[in-house]
């Protein structure tokens, strides 16, 4: 028995058309948001920490080379080839090369020859990264390995 509040039946043959149609819409709808992130790339490409800097002739012994593109100066000795980072450990600014010292022209920490600290706010000194040579001969630099102060890799 029925009454008037019972919803009303609905046929078969509709209820399948409907059925199919919401499908439809699902798999549309799904479509365009799997479209939609194809513009974007899942993964995006992260800066490498390694570089090249040139060849060991372009850094005779006794010299000292600053690459600029990189915030970091080639050391040149008879013990090998060092490098220093140039990126002041307070906040990140480059540090500039004067005749004796390295100075942050953001907040005048003050580094030795060696990166050490001579004046803060910096709490620590530059860093040393280290180096190796490609199977070609370049010299490359790896920023994400730091080596102890005064460390020199020597390069045939």
């Amino acid at each position: 028995m029925s009454g008037r509040l019972d919803p009303p039946k609905i046929p078969r043959r509709d209820f399948l058309g409907l059925s199919g149609l919401v499908a439809s819409g699902l798999a549309v709808g799904g479509s365009l948001v799997g479209m939609a992130r194809l513009a974007k790339p899942a993964v995006t490409p992260e800066v490498s920490s390694s570089f090249r800097v040139g060849r060991a002739k372009d850094f005779p012994a006794g010299t000292r080379k600053v690459i600029s593109e990189y915030q970091v100066e080639i050391i040149s000795t008879d013990a090998g080839l060092a490098a220093l980072s140039l990126i002041c450990t307070h906040l990140g600014c480059v540090a500039k090369k004067q005749e004796s010292n390295y100075l942050c022209p953001c907040h005048g920490s003050l580094f030795g020859m060696e990166g050490e600290v001579l004046a803060g706010p910096a709490p620590q000194g530059l860093k040393w990264f280290a180096l190796s040579q490609a199977a070609d001969g370049s010299i490359v630099v790896d920023s994400s390995r730091e080596v102890p102060v005064g460390h020199f890799t020597m390069i045939v």
